[in-house]
């Protein structure tokens, strides 16, 4: 019989020593830190495992939302966005991000013309949208009725950005929060 108030011994990565309670979070990497889509799997199969992520409604199909956090993978963005001919320059050189948009096509004009008046102002240049591909077929009635149109924006690094190693990559994601928030 598993005694589930036993920890095991420090192994490896593992300290017993960092065990508390963190509802709803797995944790999956490549110690090498190598890129594959094997990652990307495991993460998934983490988050489909996770029954209890915190709030769940009267409809137990519409939870609180959940995603996995990745590297850019710029080969995938890539071909994906030259469907929509956006021309993507190299890893480090954009941003890219999720936008909850309103259903309202006018509202939804309304504010992607904001974020280009943000992107503008901070001397960075838009790229494209790209109509994010989703399936709705699980989710809830409630989920269903509040869902957002859902688009990926594309940002352009100024390339008068300093080049200072890692500072370049630092005040260009300084610049995108900025433009987030402002936005």
């Amino acid at each position: 019989m598993l005694n589930n108030n036993v920890l095991p011994g420090k192994q490896g990565l593992y300290n017993p020593e960092n065990e508390h309670d963190s509802c709803g979070v797995g944790f999956v990497c490549d110690i090498d830190g190598e890129k594959t889509n094997d990652i990307v799997k495991k993460g998934l199969k983490i988050l489909n495992r996770l029954a209890h992520r915190g709030a769940v409604g009267a409809d137990p199909k519409t939870g609180d939302g959940a995603c996995i956090l990745i590297q850019l993978p710029h080969e995938f963005l890539s071909k994906v966005t030259e469907k929509e001919k956006i021309d993507l320059p190299s890893p480090g050189n954009y941003g890219t991000g999720i936008v909850f948009l309103p259903k309202d096509v006018n509202e939804r004009s309304f504010c992607r013309n904001v974020l280009h008046k943000v992107i503008e102002e901070e001397k960075q240049s838009l790229l494209g949208w790209r109509k994010v591909p989703v399936d709705n077929l699980k989710i809830g009635t409630n989920a269903k009725e509040a869902q957002p149109f859902i688009e990926q924006i594309f940002i352009k690094r100024n390339a008068e950005l300093p080049l200072k190693g890692e500072d370049e990559t630092l005040s260009f994601e300084r610049i995108l929060y900025v433009i987030r928030k402002i936005a």
